[in-house]
């Protein structure tokens, strides 16, 4: 007689792939630290690149996005798509979603850090009253559901605000 044990479930796997491309070689290379810029480009295929930089205070380019724009970014970004998610699901009609997503950087003495904490604001526009409460409660739901929110190991904490549309 042999055991049998149900198959586990397949979990999906998805790839995703960037180029990063350093365009801040200055003709000396990195012979020194004010040598070169930290300009470069995000790149992925069939779409525009992201012109990227360091920090202004890491000596980068204020005009350009920087690693830490791009990960609170990426943290907004996966808790509306979520929250869009479910609203629709729901039957909670959104008409209009705007966070103002910040975060934190603790900078060690040795020039490392880590991010203390993000915190999503975001401002969501529901087409009618009943859906206030549920609208709310969504955004649990989707925080539990994102996948760069499960993945970090800083809290990321919402405060969401929600009103009706005119």
């Amino acid at each position: 007689m042999t055991d049998t044990k149900p198959a586990a479930p397949s979990t999906a796997r998805h790839g995703y792939q960037v180029d990063v491309v350093w365009t801040g070689n200055t003709g000396q290379g990195t012979s020194s630290y004010r040598s070169y810029e930290r300009t470069h480009e995000v790149r992925a295929a069939g779409k525009d690149a992201i012109d990227a930089s360091a920090d202004p205070v890491f000596l980068g380019d204020a005009d350009r996005y920087n690693p830490e724009e791009l990960l609170v970014a990426s943290l907004s970004q996966c808790h509306m798509l979520w929250f869009l998610h479910l609203a629709a699901d729901c039957g909670v009609v959104v008409t209009g979603y705007h966070d103002q997503a910040r975060g934190i950087l603790a900078e060690n003495p040795d020039g490392s850090g880590q991010f203390e904490e993000v915190r999503l604001a975001p401002q969501v526009t529901v087409a009618d009253r009943a859906s206030v409460d549920v609208a709310e409660a969504l955004h649990e739901r989707a925080h539990e559901l994102c996948y760069i929110a499960k993945s970090v190991t800083f809290p990321v904490n919402c405060t969401p605000t929600t009103r009706i549309a005119n």
